[in-house]
Order: structure tokens, then C-alpha cells, then sequence
């Protein structure tokens, strides 16, 4: 999995556990919703830490929180 796929994935399983729609999600954080939709398809070569700040507050969550899973500790293995 590559950072960026972990990164869709992670809003994806966010979404789901507050029962958000993206376009809710893209309301409550003011990011647009080509941008999460962009996102969420794979087609942003990289989503800014800007963005995904925003989508954290939208959340309710921190940028560490964001991050603090298996799949994003395991993207920091193979970068080493």
C-alpha cells in the first residue's frame, strides 16, 4: 500500500465510524469536495498536510491520531 492509498483509506474508515458522507465531511472541515473527492480516488499525487489538517478538524481528531495507524507506521518502515 503506498502513502497515499492509506491516506483515502484512513478518511474512508473515518467517515464510517462517525457516519459521515464525504461531502458532510467536506462541509464541516471547508475542503472542497473535488479536492476529498480526488482524494478518495486516488488522483491527488499529494494531498497537503494543510488538507488533511482541515479534514482532522472536520473529524474531530488530531493530525497524530490521523496518522496513528498500523498502515501509516508501516509506510515509515519502507521509507527507511
Amino acid at each position: 500500500m503506498n502513502a497515499r492509498q492509506a491516506v483515502a483509506d484512513r478518511i474512508i474508515e473515518l467517515c464510517k465510524e462517525r457516519n459521515m458522507t464525504p461531502n458532510a465531511l467536506s462541509y464541516r472541515a471547508a475542503v472542497p469536495q473535488s479536492t476529498i473527492k480526488s482524494i478518495l480516488n486516488n488522483e491527488s499525487q499529494n494531498p497537503g498536510i494543510v488538507t488533511i489538517k482541515k479534514l482532522c478538524d472536520g473529524l474531530g481528531i488530531s493530525l497524530p491520531d490521523f496518522f496513528d495507524t498500523p498502515e501509516f507506521r508501516n509506510l515509515e518502515q519502507e521509507i527507511k
